[in-house]
């Protein structure tokens, strides 16, 4: 679930706490969750939310810049959930979906 709390000073909504990296450009995007709930946030930690999530999706701010959407989406691919996390990535729930489907031959 995504959690509307406000971010801290600098950052955007969807900077998870834990998360040290700082934003990358400006907000451009919304990530909700799978009930629907969502915070507008950056390119870089939209990804990274997006990638965490089970059941989200990213939809383009009205005047975000072109692509953002695409560019989350395609990035989250690649990311693992909760990256900011350290130790053993083992486990299908902890690699990245593409890492998972090269995994499985696909």
């Amino acid at each position: 679930m995504v959690v509307a709390d406000p971010a801290p000073a600098g950052r955007c909504g969807a900077a998870h706490p834990e998360d040290p990296t700082a934003c990358v450009g400006l907000v451009a995007v919304r990530v909700s969750d799978a009930t629907g709930v969502g915070v507008e946030g950056c390119e870089h930690h939209a990804a990274r939310m997006l990638a965490s999530l089970d059941g989200a999706r990213v939809t383009p701010l009205p005047d975000g810049p072109e692509g953002a959407a695409v560019r989350v989406f395609t990035a989250a691919d690649r990311t693992r959930p909760f990256c900011w996390v350290d130790g053993p990535r083992t486990g299908p729930a902890q690699l990245s979906r593409a890492e998972n489907r090269e995994r499985d031959g696909h």
